[in-house]
């Protein structure tokens, strides 16, 4: 039997959660080669919760608001 599931549409809980997802993976991988080792998900995460969420948010919301 073949899944037939479709990708989550920009918008919805779970693609925002998707979306933040490859932000926090985008982010992880850029200090990653920065600093020469891999900071990992759970440091990649809190910087990113803590220093980028909120203006990343700002920014999606307006570009989905036009």
């Amino acid at each position: 039997m073949t899944s037939s599931a479709l990708p989550a549409r920009p918008g919805t809980p779970y693609g925002e959660f998707l979306a933040e997802q490859e932000e926090i993976k985008r982010l992880k991988w850029l200090v990653s080669e920065r600093e020469g080792h891999d900071i990992g998900f759970e440091f990649a995460l809190n910087d990113w919760a803590q220093n980028h969420r909120a203006e990343w948010r700002s920014m999606r919301n307006r570009s989905q608001q036009g």
